[in-house]
């Protein structure tokens, strides 16, 4: 068991020192570190083979369909944080201008701790069906802008 710890801790070491993220520059990249990149990776790239979604070019489309802008304070890894409300919307923030800032919405309001707060209170049964929803639902909305339509 020891040995799985320390094998883990080497290589969340070497992970963190080889990315180009491993600096954190403000308090909302290092909650970030903390709380989101075991699973998300330093650059966002999460790991598909076990259902951790991308960030980069992906997480901003959310907030351009109804539902999605609650969705992101709703999936497990935001709703359970030991985050305060605050300190998720820095890290939501950050991560949306980090790495999907050129899918952000016209309009973009940053997450504020007063609006996640309910959110954060009520999450769906269901989150799996939710982003599958979301996620035809962002691809509709890309297929209409190509369409013209």
């Amino acid at each position: 068991m020891a040995l799985r710890v320390l094998a883990a801790l080497a290589l969340t070491v070497s992970l963190v020192t080889a990315a180009p993220f491993a600096t954190a520059t403000e308090p909302r990249q290092f909650d970030y570190m903390l709380n989101c990149q075991g699973c998300h990776l330093p650059d966002g790239s999460g790991n598909p083979a076990r259902q951790v979604p991308a960030f980069p070019g992906q997480l901003g489309k959310f907030l351009s369909v109804p539902g999605g802008r609650e969705y992101l304070v709703q999936v497990p890894g935001s709703a359970l944080s030991g985050l305060s409300d605050e300190a998720l919307a820095g890290v939501l923030n950050w991560m949306l201008e980090s790495f999907s800032a050129a899918e952000l919405p016209a309009g973009f309001k940053p997450y504020t701790g007063a609006e996640l707060h309910l959110w954060r209170q009520s999450p769906p049964a269901d989150i799996e069906r939710v982003r599958r929803e979301l996620l035809e639902r962002i691809a509709q909305q890309e297929e209409q802008r190509r369409e013209g339509i």
